[in-house]
């Protein structure tokens, strides 16, 4: 059997670079030398221990990845060694209820590669050729492991339902607040706003898009501030992007924040994972006849996101703050625990 190098989450809490096994694939399955890594908030619970006993160590994370092809199965015909692909992580039953009206990421047993099952912080990775992605010339294979992220932002506007002139405000700046940012900005030149409790968050999303309004939550209350930008008739979509809050005197929770800051008929589109209630009062919806939806990972939008990176309509380098080796994988989320405000997208470089 062959060997490779992995980040190998062998405790919560602990990483080993090590040599494993190299993948063997089937028919309908390619390998792929894996370029570069993305760790995400997931990942970061994942590490603390938070997703167990949903994960089981030891295993190998990671289900933001890009890589080239170096061994295709007999079956595919799509794929040829050599090309750049990412791997769309999400696999679903295809029986529930909701997969039987092909609403996917609402799988009563959704899995993810990198998640339940071994991931991309590998040098190779086998994925089904069904699951993969080509990216064409032109982008990098650095911006190409960001394509699930920037996806999750574009499934948000298309849950949220975001139009040309949409007034929009995103609660919370952190790598989902981010990516729905820039995915807001290909659909909409109108109002942007944006809050956050950390300075340097801000700073990133004001380097991406300079004509945007930036709220520091905790210097002003988002909600007032949100008013006055719009003139007192607040925007047409919300994004709850936080998941664990801040408590902070003064202001509500953000889900609360983001009905109250809708105009009437409004959309609040929540993505935040927090396991905290978020206590909101649903007759400040209710009057507004406001519409509450979530969103969850992506649905198909991996075409959307590549396309629009193609173009140069969106801007993958303001997300990323830090390439390190993946050796240093645990340095790397312990940088993501100690210090949030300097660091928010680490890409581990396999290259």
């Amino acid at each position: 059997m062959k060997k490779m190098n992995a980040a190998v989450l062998e405790q919560y809490g602990g990483f080993k670079w090590k040599e494993v096994d190299i993948p063997e694939i089937n028919e309908n399955e390619v390998l792929i030398k894996v370029s570069y890594a993305g760790i995400c908030g997931t990942d970061q619970h994942i590490f603390l221990g938070e997703f167990h006993p949903r994960t089981h160590v030891p295993y190998i994370p990671g289900h933001e990845f890009s890589g080239r092809i170096v061994l295709t199965g007999s079956e595919v015909k799509s794929y040829k060694k050599g090309d750049l692909v990412v791997v769309d992580p999400i696999i679903w039953c295809g029986h529930c209820p909701a997969c039987r009206i092909h609403h996917y990421p609402a799988c009563t047993s959704l899995k993810l590669l990198g998640v339940d099952m071994d991931g991309g912080f590998s040098e190779y990775m086998k994925a089904p050729d069904s699951m993969l992605y080509l990216i064409p010339e032109g982008i990098s294979d650095k911006h190409a492991a960001l394509v699930e992220v920037l996806s999750i932002g574009f499934h948000a506007c298309n849950r949220a339902g975001v139009k040309e002139n949409d007034k929009v405000l995103i609660w919370g700046a952190g790598k989902v607040g981010q990516s729905i940012l820039q995915a807001v900005r290909t659909k909409t030149r109108n109002t942007l706003i944006i809050t956050d409790v950390l300075e340097e968050r801000l700073e990133m999303a004001r380097k991406a898009f300079p004509d945007i309004y930036t709220i520091n939550a905790a210097k002003k209350n988002p909600v007032e501030e949100c008013k006055k930008i719009t003139d007192g008739n607040g925007v047409d979509i919300a994004f709850e992007a936080v998941g664990h809050g801040v408590d902070i005197p003064g202001v509500v929770n953000p889900v609360r924040g983001c009905i109250q800051s809708i105009r009437g008929a409004g959309v609040v589109c929540v993505l935040g994972l927090g396991n905290e209630p978020a206590p909101v009062i649903m007759k400040e919806l209710i009057w507004k006849e406001g519409i509450l939806v979530t969103s969850r990972v992506s649905h198909g939008e991996f075409s959307e996101t590549i396309k629009n990176l193609g173009k140069g309509a969106l801007k993958p380098d303001t997300l990323v703050t830090d390439i390190i080796h993946p050796s240093e994988a645990q340095h790397a989320f312990e940088m993501l625990q100690e210090e949030p405000s300097k660091h928010l997208k680490i890409l581990l470089k396999f290259l």
